[in-house]
């Protein structure tokens, strides 16, 4: 990632909206941005098999459900945040991950620009992919600052997506199930 670029460009922002990025309030917000996009970015380039690879064997194959998981991203459109929460389960195929990979696989995908939709999708796929799970259910309830602050204006409302990919594709009972486990 490229700080110097960034504080350059906050900077050119500054300037193109008519304030002085030398006043005593802006002088270090160029700095600030570029160490926060360094953290609120810092998904880009990284694979959730960094997470998922280590795994434990399971005789038991019973569904898993981490629910209420809070994320932050930024929307890719207008590069405002949107947050909520993520739910997942997935089918374990002889083995599973440790639960803080979980989250970490959520914080690698929601920490880069994003749609809503397509993190829900990209958590889903890992899930089934890198764990070689027999299903797997991904929801997501978010609120966008772009629908809040601009646009719209309609503070409070929220945005739900969901994917299922496998067992939990093909069988509305335990998608069912599932939904019922994440308190939907």
């Amino acid at each position: 990632m490229d700080l110097d670029k960034i504080r350059e460009a906050v900077t050119m922002i500054l300037e193109a909206v008519g304030d002085d990025p030398n006043r005593e309030g802006l002088v270090e917000t160029p700095n600030r941005v570029a160490k926060m996009y360094q953290e609120v970015f810092g998904g880009i380039g990284h694979d959730a098999r960094e997470h998922l690879a280590k795994t434990f064997t399971l005789v038991n194959s019973e569904m898993v459900v981490e629910k209420d998981i809070p994320f932050y991203s930024m929307c890719e459109h207008h590069l405002l945040p949107f947050y909520g929460k993520v739910h997942l389960a997935y089918l374990p195929n002889g083995k599973v991950a440790g639960l803080s990979k979980l989250v970490r696989t959520v914080d690698l995908y929601s920490r880069r620009p994003q749609l809503q939709e397509q993190l829900t999708q990209q958590i889903a796929e890992a899930l089934f992919e890198l764990l070689d799970s027999r299903g797997s259910l991904v929801v997501i309830e978010a609120e966008h600052m772009c629908m809040n602050m601009r646009g719209i204006k309609r503070p409070g409302s929220k945005t739900v997506t969901s994917y299922a990919l496998g067992e939990f594709k093909d069988n509305k009972e335990l998608k069912e199930e599932a939904y019922k486990l994440m308190g939907l």
